[in-house]
């Protein structure tokens, strides 16, 4: 019997009988220290580069440019605006008191993002002011979400230890996709097909 099928039986014998001894402590620090994930410069353009990577599509403008980048988005469809939505679209639907049906007559929708995650290209909503309930950035075929540059986080552990835990969280990696047995993929299925991401700088 080799080595390491030993010390695995031996493990296994030693759980079952209460005798295993406790495992040494591992370091994990290195997700959380400061000293160890520095703030990178290029950080705005990894979370571009990412959320391209999930065919999304990034638009960068200033707060100035907000208005006009989200009606050439939107191109005068019909839109849901959740409460404090702080920017006027072509189309408004006031999204309050919407039902799952009315919602999927709607064909697009605009949210703001409480984070935005570098390393995965992710969108993290936690429904607030100008996010409305998980359902907007679900029904609706095309998601146009606002983000501003300094909500911008490195990785998942930054994220999550800004996240309050006790509120509902969406994250987004760009739109909804599914592939078949043949891996032909097909976005829309459950979710948006389009996702645009309006960085504001």
């Amino acid at each position: 019997m080799n080595d390491a099928r030993t010390a695995i039986l031996e493990r296994v014998r030693g759980a079952l009988h209460g005798t295993e001894r406790a495992a040494a402590p591992v370091p994990r620090d290195y997700r959380t220290n400061p000293a160890r994930r520095p703030v990178r410069p290029d950080l705005l353009d990894l979370f571009v580069e990412r959320v391209e990577d999930y065919r999304a599509r990034v638009h960068r403008c200033t707060p100035a440019e907000v208005a006009d980048t989200l009606a050439t988005v939107l191109r005068r469809r019909r839109t849901v605006v959740p409460d404090g939505f702080a920017w006027p679209v072509p189309q408004p639907v006031p999204g309050a008191g919407l039902t799952a049906a009315e919602l999927d007559r709607i064909p697009a929708v605009v949210t703001t993002a409480t984070l935005g995650v570098a390393t995965t290209g992710t969108l993290v909503l936690t429904h607030g002011e100008g996010q409305g309930p998980r359902a907007f950035s679900l029904v609706p075929d095309v998601h146009v979400c606002v983000l501003p540059a300094d909500r911008v986080v490195l990785g998942v552990p930054e994220a999550v230890a800004a996240l309050d835990p006790h509120r509902p969280q969406t994250w987004i990696s760009g739109p909804s996709a599914t592939s078949d047995i043949e891996l032909d993929r097909v976005e829309g299925v459950h979710g948006p097909r389009e996702l645009h991401v309006l960085v504001v700088t």
